[in-house]
């Protein structure tokens, strides 16, 4: 069988490729679904895209290389189609984007662009062999029980990152890759629960509160969650795409608050009450009683010195904690790292190394933070490549 384009992996890039990447397409995936990242994202709904994408919210070698393809299909351009689809969306918080119904609508609305873009799809398809020659390349897969061969002029790496393997993520686009010429950088996982030796945290699990975390010159303020392993919630799934095994974090429990100021006004109103009653009008109760047991908080607000309002401060608002790890890639929600940039056009997204492969989404060394940002990249880079390979000034 003879395709212009054959791209392997049916997940938001390579969709959204086949979208746009003219006649000839053939998509192939492991997985008996498409889109399965997308299903189970934003708990169901789909944190499809966020308003307020900024080229600085992406982490990568080349901090610019993502620039253009952003640039030129933007979140706006994505809503527009979610809306013109009829699918019915909102803000959460941060310019997060969900729909409002289910994620399998942004998985319709692309098979039904793929589908008029005139692309194949083969699911539950294994891909056994694949070479370059001739300008063409040709893969071997199995589907169906039978060995079925396919020629292309055009190859899309699609294939995504190391995240939740359950899923059946694998590094084959880095393989790929790396036969055909290209460099890796380290992968690891990211946007990832850190974890905590002999169940620190485990007596308050399930424990949640607004904090800011912080690590390596970088600080996010969202919602901190304790678990029986470690830490979760946004904010360190934010900070884990900065922090590196052995080091610490920082965490403020109280970022909004002058505590040092607050203290020293009810030491002198409500010098009575008790420094855990007055904690926990701002923290929750269980979270004080756990603090208690590592630092000192006994005693009335009225016997507060000056130097022990101090040290309550740096212990409540720049708590120092190193990570024993992170729960890894059975858990990230994305790969940092992957294919580097370097030898892939920024505006097509193909290969400098070999004409007529394409590198897209999570398998090139581009992440976003939590909240949409990753989606975003999916669309913008499998717009970029499927317009490229369509011929079409992009």
């Amino acid at each position: 069988m003879e395709v212009t384009t054959l791209i392997l992996g049916a997940g938001a890039a390579g969709m959204m490729c086949a979208a746009h990447a003219g006649p000839g397409t053939l998509v192939v995936d492991h997985a008996k679904a498409p889109g399965e990242k997308i299903r189970i994202s934003g708990g169901g709904r789909c944190n499809f895209t966020n308003l307020d994408v900024r080229f600085e919210r992406f982490l990568g070698g080349n901090p610019h290389f993502h620039k253009s393809a952003l640039s030129r299909y933007t979140q706006w351009d994505f809503i527009s189609r979610v809306s013109e689809a009829g699918i019915a969306w909102h803000e959460k918080t941060l310019g997060q984007l969900f729909c409002d119904g289910s994620a399998k609508e942004i998985i319709a609305m692309l098979r039904d662009d793929m589908a008029a873009a005139g692309a194949e799809l083969w699911l539950s398809t294994r891909l056994t062999a694949l070479e370059h020659a001739d300008g063409r390349f040709r893969a071997t897969f199995e589907r169906e029980g039978a060995s079925r061969t396919v020629t292309a002029r055009n190859l899309v790496l699609a294939t995504g990152g190391k995240s939740i393997p359950k899923m059946g993520a694998t590094g084959l686009a880095y393989e790929i890759a790396e036969r055909f010429g290209h460099v890796l950088t380290e992968t690891r996982p990211a946007l990832v629960p850190l974890t905590f030796p002999d169940g620190r945290f485990k007596p308050i699990s399930g424990v949640s509160t607004p904090a800011r975390a912080s690590c390596n010159g970088t600080s996010f303020d969202e919602a901190l969650l304790f678990t029986h392993r470690g830490l979760s919630g946004p904010a360190v799934l934010q900070i884990s795409s900065y922090w590196r095994e052995g080091e610490s974090l920082a965490l403020d429990l109280l970022p909004e608050t002058p505590l040092a100021e607050l203290l020293s006004e009810k030491r002198r109103s409500s010098g009575k009450r008790q420094l855990t009653t007055e904690l926990a009008h701002h923290l929750p109760q269980r979270l004080v009683d756990h603090l208690a047991e590592e630092i000192d908080l006994s005693g009335r607000l009225g016997d507060l010195s000056d130097a022990r309002i101090a040290t309550l401060c740096r212990a409540l608002q720049h708590w120092e904690l190193r990570p024993a790890g992170s729960e890894g890639y059975r858990t990230a929600e994305v790969t940092l790292g992957g294919v580097a940039t370097e030898g892939v056009s920024s505006k097509t997204m193909q290969s400098e190394r070999l004409p007529g492969l394409y590198i897209i989404g999570e398998a090139l060394d581009v992440t976003g933070w939590l909240g949409g940002y990753n989606f975003q990249w999916a669309w913008s880079s499998g717009w970029a490549a499927g317009r490229a390979i369509a011929g079409h000034d992009a």
